[in-house]
């Protein structure tokens, strides 16, 4: 079985977006997302799929709906997170992502893991809310923190979170 693992930025009030973007400006962690998911299957909602414009490159997006006949170019559309794993799991790699939305992050949470989160030292408003983390069912595995500078709006630490066995 393929590592099943969420990557996510959330905000210290656990904020993920307002009206369909990101409530900040951080290019690290655009970079990271980018070099930790390519090449693996990354599943998200329809909103969070249709926040980013367009299938995201070298990576199979996998997109979950219960709108029928949603099919944008580029990616393969589901009913289901079951549905999307069981897809997921058809592709030659040892880990695929969950990327969002706040209903899937909900969703996938006792199924999850590993937590790729970059924590956003920042509270901000959103309508969109990753769950809390359970330090009873996950351990702190790395946490390396970045200050705030000109490509990187508000401090950030790059965290992975592991689930407890």
């Amino acid at each position: 079985m393929k590592t099943v693992s969420i990557i996510v930025a959330a905000s210290e009030n656990n904020a993920i977006g307002i009206n369909g973007q990101l409530p900040w400006r951080i290019a690290d962690d655009m970079k990271y997302f980018k070099n930790t998911t390519t090449g693996k299957p990354i599943i998200m909602g329809r909103k969070t799929f249709e926040s980013l414009g367009k299938p995201l490159p070298n990576r199979p997006n996998i997109v979950i709906t219960r709108q029928p006949n949603y099919a944008p170019a580029g990616t393969i559309v589901v009913d289901s997170l079951q549905a999307a794993l069981e897809h997921a799991n058809t592709y030659d790699v040892q880990e695929v992502f969950i990327t969002g939305g706040g209903e899937i992050f909900h969703q996938a949470m006792e199924i999850t893991d590993k937590i790729y989160m970059t924590r956003v030292y920042a509270v901000v408003p959103g309508d969109a809310f990753f769950p809390e983390i359970d330090g009873n069912k996950w351990t702190l595995e790395s946490d390396e923190r970045h200050e705030a500078d000109e490509r990187n709006q508000f401090p950030f630490s790059f965290q992975i979170w592991g689930k407890i066995r």
